[in-house]
């Protein structure tokens, strides 16, 4: 193991926030520890503030700094790194500008085998709001043979969990697919792609995706509905085929303010009318479900319009009053 390497493996195990002691240390590295107490010194010197702490067997903490000193990450940290920089120019908390230039940064110091890598991993990045969607874990492998097989036009295959087998042979036949898009919205990782068992567009989600190898044959790409990938995948999360907008918008006046409602609005429009009341105007897939999801605000609600809203609150009403009394479904 080369010095370098050894301080960077040294560096990753303080990074951990701890304390850490000598000897352990010296075991995980296989090293001595006098060799552990001079790779230390030499991490002051590069600007590490580590310190020394007290007991039977001694140890180290990396404490934070006064300055920023150079940084060392391993590969899969240095593509994690610019992963998360790219998904942060579109988070609409005003670091965008800062986060490209950071990745611009980091994409011109890292070496050609990890540029080679990043390169190959390319999505798009879709703004969500605050508290929606709970993140899905997908191995950096599957997402670059998924953006792989995008960018090079080939055929895809993949099982995906959750599909029912084969009646005759019991076990899950592959899909097979013409993947255009590798996308992350609410923090989650899809595959845009053309179902060529079903011949239409369809979004995969992609921790539910084990890729086959090797790929199919090459295709001419096809152009994504609209042409735009994140006005596509958008209007398919709010039901709609073709726009990006919900299928079923109402306007109501809810009995709470505006600093009640704004926070839980989404992407719809609040209006302070004072008196502890506002008027939002929102939308979703369905004006059953648009009522329901207005119940949330737990408070006297008006509709403003249109008549389908009002009729949908009704039918809510009418579903609810058979639940509390304890009907049972019927087939």
């Amino acid at each position: 193991m080369t010095t370098t390497s050894r301080l960077l493996n040294l560096l990753s195990l303080l990074q951990t926030r701890r304390d850490w002691p000598g000897s352990v240390l010296a075991e995980r590295l296989n090293i001595s520890h006098r060799t552990v107490r001079r790779d230390v010194d030499r991490l002051r010197e590069m600007g590490y503030s580590i310190q020394a702490t007290m007991g039977a067997d001694g140890g180290y903490r990396l404490d934070a700094g006064s300055e920023l000193p150079p940084l060392l990450f391993d590969d899969d940290q240095a593509v994690a790194l610019a992963v998360s920089l790219q998904v942060a120019t579109v988070t609409g908390v005003g670091i965008e500008e800062a986060a490209l230039r950071a990745l611009t940064t980091v994409r011109q110091v890292m070496p050609s085998r990890l540029r080679h890598r990043l390169n190959a991993l390319e999505f798009t990045t879709i703004s969500s709001h605050p508290g929606e969607g709970a993140p899905a874990s997908v191995s950096p492998e599957v997402l670059i043979a998924l953006s792989t097989a995008a960018r090079a036009s080939e055929v895809l295959r993949f099982d995906y969990a959750g599909r029912r087998p084969d009646a005759a042979s019991g076990a899950a036949l592959p899909l097979r697919v013409e993947p255009h898009h590798v996308v992350i919205s609410h923090g989650r990782w899809y595959l845009v792609a053309w179902d060529l068992e079903h011949d239409d567009w369809r979004i995969f989600s992609a921790h539910r995706i084990t890729p086959r190898i090797p790929t199919g044959p090459r295709f001419a790409p096809r152009e994504v509905p609209g042409g735009d990938v994140s006005e596509f995948v958008s209007a398919r999360f709010k039901g709609s085929e073709r726009t990006n907008q919900w299928p079923c918008t109402g306007k109501v006046i809810l009995g709470r303010p505006a600093s009640y409602v704004l926070p839980f609005a989404g992407d719809g429009i609040v209006e302070d009318l004072g008196s502890g009341r506002c008027s939002l105007e929102v939308g979703s897939w369905s004006w059953v479900a648009l009522a329901a999801a207005l119940n949330r605000f737990d408070t006297d609600i008006e509709v403003v319009g249109p008549p389908e809203l009002t009729r949908a609150f009704a039918q809510l009403a009418s579903r609810n009053r058979a639940t509390a009394r304890g009907d049972k479904l019927t087939g």
